[in-house]
């Protein structure tokens, strides 16, 4: 019996791991697909042939099954079409060669690589990229005006050099300055601790010395009770045995004297510990005081710079740990009330295009209008934060999917309304959306999923609509 039971746990044991397995290895297929589908519709707009062939893809995925010995013959001509991209990008991208006047004897004439022209260009359009970043890192930090004018500077250089090595040399200077931002940080707050913990220990000496005068007044009391006990049993004993009347009246003035006297000191300690005790509890309230100036202070700094963590620099939108807090705070009230929550994942639509042909300061300026459109668009209560590239989420609270979708739908057409210009040319900005609902035995991550699953159904429709699932 005992046999059969063990064996029935182990087995037990087994389908659960295999479940779990199943459920882990179903994540990575979902994480595959949605990365392959991202992919293919970040390639498009190469060649006509090519974006067919990524088309196949994206309806092969929204099948149950794929087809292997399809899919096969789908990658080989996937690679073709990308060889014969790259055949057309090398001719393309050939320098024209110079004629040659006269050349010194076995010399060889000279010619551009276009390999260097294309790795220079490359590296002066990443020098550039990293003196726009370093432009809103100094937006966002405080420096010395010493730090700040040598910062901007080297800005301005990584903005206009057409030389590589002092391009090089920046770059090595903006990395120190980051470093020499985060030491200053750490070093303020060390300080600050520092200071702390020598306002504490001046507190725990305070302590210290109130309880030692309060202990000095308890054996004050203590040793006049027993003066004054002491003198009284002398009285008593002079009364009793005492047959002289004026050697009893001298006696017991001498005791009442004795009793005074020891009463008149007592007052006067106590006098000198109330001065002391005020002078330290004034001393006390000053120490407190400043400690709670510092500690408001430092708890300013600490909600700044959680509000800066938690803030894209760019857009200044929630950034995506923002977003994970804030889905997670709107998911746990969903389990409780169970009033509808839906989510939606929102993307530019063709924004490579937008950094390719106008540069990706035009591209920054896109994702700051956008952000700002919607963000002026959305209700209070709705939380929007920009989850990575061009791709923002927002969290409808007590929202259904089909409402969402109307309120996604008004966005779009606003944005799409929107007269963006680059190079003096009028460009049309649109938004493609998938939208997504609480449904039971959901999590946060399902839903997500969900989201942008739709997401794709409407760029894979055209682009520049919402879907829902």
């Amino acid at each position: 019996m005992a046999s059969d039971q063990s064996w029935k746990e182990k087995y037990l044991r087994e389908v659960e791991a295999a479940e779990l397995r199943e459920k882990q290895w179903q994540a990575e297929r979902n994480t595959l697909e949605r990365m392959l589908v991202r992919t293919s519709l970040a390639s498009e707009g190469q060649t006509p042939e090519l974006d067919k062939l990524l088309a196949r893809i994206r309806k092969d995925l929204r099948k149950s099954k794929v087809d292997l010995d399809s899919w096969r013959q789908l990658q080989e001509q996937i690679d073709r079409q990308i060889a014969l991209l790259d055949e057309r990008s090398d001719g393309a991208s050939a320098p024209s060669v110079p004629p040659v006047t006269e050349a010194a004897p076995n010399s060889k004439p000279v010619t551009p690589d276009s390999t260097d022209i294309a790795d220079k260009t490359q590296r002066l359009r990443i020098a550039r990229r990293v003196g726009q970043l370093l432009g809103q890192l100094l937006s966002q930090v405080s420096l010395a005006p010493d730090a700040e004018a040598g910062a901007r500077k080297l800005q301005q250089s990584l903005l206009s050099s057409d030389n590589w090595d002092e391009l090089r040399e920046g770059l090595n200077h903006v990395a120190e300055l980051v470093i020499s931002v985060v030491t200053q940080s750490k070093r303020e707050f060390e300080a600050f601790l520092k200071r702390l913990d020598e306002r504490l220990e001046s507190l725990r000496s305070n302590f210290e010395q109130q309880s030692s005068v309060q202990g000095g007044r308890v054996q004050s009391t203590e040793a006049l009770d027993q003066e004054i006990r002491a003198e009284l049993r002398k009285v008593d004993e002079q009364l009793r045995s005492s047959q002289n009347l004026d050697d009893l009246k001298v006696s017991v003035t001498r005791h009442l004297a004795s009793i005074a006297d020891a009463l008149s000191q007592f007052r006067a300690r106590e006098e000198e510990r109330e001065r002391l005790l005020t002078e330290q509890m004034v001393t006390m309230q000053e120490k407190v005081a400043a400690m709670e100036a510092h500690s408001e202070q430092m708890q300013e700094q600490v909600a700044r710079e959680r509000e800066r963590a938690m803030t894209d620099l760019l857009t200044q939108l929630p950034n995506r740990e923002a977003w994970q807090e804030r889905l997670s705070f709107e998911f746990n009230r969903w389990k409780r009330y169970r009033n509808p929550l839906s989510v939606a994942v929102i993307d530019i639509d063709h924004f490579k295009r937008v950094n390719d042909s106008y540069g990706h300061k035009a591209g920054d300026r896109v994702l700051q209008l956008v952000a700002r459109e919607l963000r002026n668009r959305l209700r209070t209560t709705d939380f929007l934060a920009r989850f990575g590239g061009e791709e923002f989420v927002v969290v409808f609270p007590e929202t259904d999917s089909d409402t969402a979708r109307d309120v996604l739908d008004s966005l779009r057409s606003h944005v799409a309304k929107l007269p963006f210009h680059f190079g003096g040319k009028p460009v049309q900005v649109t938004l493609s959306a998938g939208v997504s609902g609480f449904r039971d035995d959901d999590n946060e991550d399902m839903v997500f999923e969900r989201a942008d699953r739709a997401l794709y159904i409407a760029k894979d429709a055209g682009r520049n609509r919402t879907s829902v699932l």
